[in-house]
């Protein structure tokens, strides 16, 4: 079986880049031959550009095209609409990583704006083309073989926006690396309680929130020992645009909140080598997202986070915000949710890891369960018996 993927992939730098790099990767160890057509070059922004990339290819050497969309990328989503038009035989498919939309903003001359129009004026013009951006989704997604999202959750609300029938969306959850187990850190009260946030730091994750809360931990508990790490990729247009550096506004915002210097530490665009032994010295992750209300015009955003694969491989729990798909990929007994925004809530919980420490016991032994049973071989597996199904359907169109 041939495949063609059509994504970003390292040393582009995103959750989904490294996603679809263990994909392709797990599903060549599956005895899959995968192409990567456009492997150390990116994908064009306009119909012209792609046009230009997609006629150097020969797709008709494929048995069919798999794509990630999502990340506020266009070209993959452009390059599908290219093959449906001109190779209308070929299986196309799709992991869909932010649904229940394909894309979120309009393409061509729109989307060519967004860097001479005031960010405002910008946001007004996307809301006034979404009919049309939608119905082009929804077009796009009628000739598309076969969708696949991380969640249920994504998958139901998905295949409710497109208007396509349940069954052509299908839910294979993220891929986990392979990860020796490592016992828990001392654990609270013969040693700290160790959180970590983990993830892109930029404006829209919470991390306000996750202040707040250890904020009102110290009120309640001023003698608790607890320790937090914020750790993650610092992208320099979400960091430092619209005014001073983020970064300096947490700064500055943990100082307004009274925390000891000693209690929160950085660890600043870690090296992927880093990542496992930073999460497992820690007990628990936390992710307190917050849903962008300007986007809640648009559709609700129903993804996940790779950083809740990366806490199950690594055998550690998770308290989260109920943003997205975040309660369905923590119903596992693998951690626990609070209402985002809710700082309160937040602090109640983490109040609750001081005072019961063996739920971080019980929660990280059922994350390893979970993290083992979506490894990426099982996953890479799941994908083949779905290509081959594909693969079938196009030599019976051909017979």
């Amino acid at each position: 079986m041939r495949i063609a993927l059509i994504a970003p992939l390292p040393p582009e730098q995103s959750g989904i880049a490294d996603y679809a790099d263990a994909f392709q990767n797990y599903l060549c160890q599956e005895g899959v031959e995968m192409v990567l057509p456009f492997k150390g070059q990116r994908l064009g922004s306009t119909a012209q550009q792609i046009d230009a990339q997609m006629q150097s290819i020969h797709w008709q050497d494929m048995d069919l095209v798999h794509a990630e969309l999502g990340g506020g990328r266009n070209g993959e989503f452009l390059a599908l609409e290219w093959l449906a038009r001109h190779h209308p035989l070929l299986p196309l498919s799709a992991t869909v990583h932010d649904p229940e939309r394909l894309i979120w903003r309009p393409l061509g001359w729109p989307n060519m704006l967004s860097q001479y129009l005031p960010r405002r004026a910008y946001q007004a013009l996307v809301l006034l083309c979404d009919p049309w951006t939608l119905a082009r989704e929804r077009r796009l997604a009628t000739k598309l073989t076969i969708l696949i999202t991380l969640t249920a959750l994504g998958a139901r609300r998905l295949a409710l926006r497109m208007r396509l029938p349940e069954a052509k969306v299908q839910q294979i959850a993220h891929g986990n690396q392979i990860i020796a187990p490592l016992a828990l850190p001392l654990l609270p009260p013969h040693g700290p309680l160790k959180l970590l946030y983990f993830g892109f730091i930029y404006r829209g994750k919470g991390i306000e929130d996750l202040i707040a809360a250890l904020a009102l931990l110290m009120a309640q508990r001023p003698a608790a020992l607890v320790e937090l790490t914020l750790a993650g990729g610092t992208a320099p247009e979400m960091t430092f645009a619209n005014g001073p550096s983020y970064l300096d506004e947490l700064k500055t915002q943990l100082q307004a909140a009274g925390l000891p210097a000693h209690m929160v530490s950085w660890q600043l665009d870690v090296p992927t080598a880093e990542i496992v032994p930073l999460i497992q010295s820690h007990h628990a992750l936390i992710l307190p997202y917050q849903e962008s209300k300007k986007l809640a015009y648009l559709g609700q955003m129903r993804g996940t986070s790779g950083v809740l694969s990366w806490a199950a491989a690594c055998g550690r729990s998770v308290i989260s915000s109920d943003a997205r798909s975040f309660a369905e990929e923590v119903s596992f007994g693998n951690g626990a949710v609070y209402p985002q925004g809710n700082t309160e809530a937040l602090a109640v919980l983490l109040l609750q890891l001081l005072d019961e420490p063996e739920l971080l016991v019980q929660r990280s032994a059922s994350a390893e369960a979970l993290g083992v049973m979506r490894r990426w071989p099982h996953t890479a597996q799941q994908f083949k018996k779905l290509f081959a199904g594909q693969k079938q359907g196009k030599t019976n169109a051909l017979d």
